[in-house]
């Protein structure tokens, strides 16, 4: 048998935990007050965040967060233990523009520079974007101010770095 990697260790079930975010929804938005994000759970109150948010601002992928676990057992975040050095940036098409409601053209313009990213719905095409730390921050934001002026979409930066405000 042939690895190309490292074989991974498999991640009991047990492990992968949603960590729930409370917060004020904003006029004129969804109508949420709450977000579960999947995360791998690292200890009896820490665990690392594994996708990037819709709703939940000031949150990235791969951060660690502390949280407390209520008498239904659902984990509530408190706090940022550590920070990833990622960014959330949220980019929602313009239906009347010419990428019309399709996410996936969101998708594919932004893929270029190697970004993951997560459809909210058909319905409502918000695609959250997880931009590493290593990422060409300043090409990104050229795209998004680009796209934003030429009516492709609207964005919003959630959880940024130094790195991404000085790009």
């Amino acid at each position: 048998m042939t690895f190309l990697a490292p074989p991974q260790p498999v991640r009991a079930e047990s492990d992968r935990i949603k960590v729930w975010y409370r917060f004020v929804p904003r006029e004129g938005w969804l109508p949420h007050d709450t977000e579960g994000l999947w995360a791998t759970r690292l200890s009896g109150d820490t665990a690392r965040v594994e996708n990037a948010p819709f709703l939940q601002d000031g949150v990235a992928q791969g951060e660690i967060v502390r949280f407390t676990t209520d008498a239904d057992g659902l984990h509530w975040a408190k706090e940022r233990v550590e920070a990833s050095d990622n960014c959330t940036i949220r980019v929602l098409p313009v239906p009347a523009g010419p990428l019309g409601r399709s996410a996936q053209a969101v998708y594919e313009r932004l893929s270029l520079f190697g970004l993951e990213g997560e459809a909210f719905s058909e319905e409502f095409p918000l695609v959250a974007f997880t931009v590493p730390a290593e990422a060409d921050l300043a090409q990104i934001k050229a795209l998004l101010v680009c796209g934003q002026e030429k009516g492709w979409w609207h964005f919003e930066a959630s959880c940024v770095t130094d790195a991404w405000r000085n790009a």
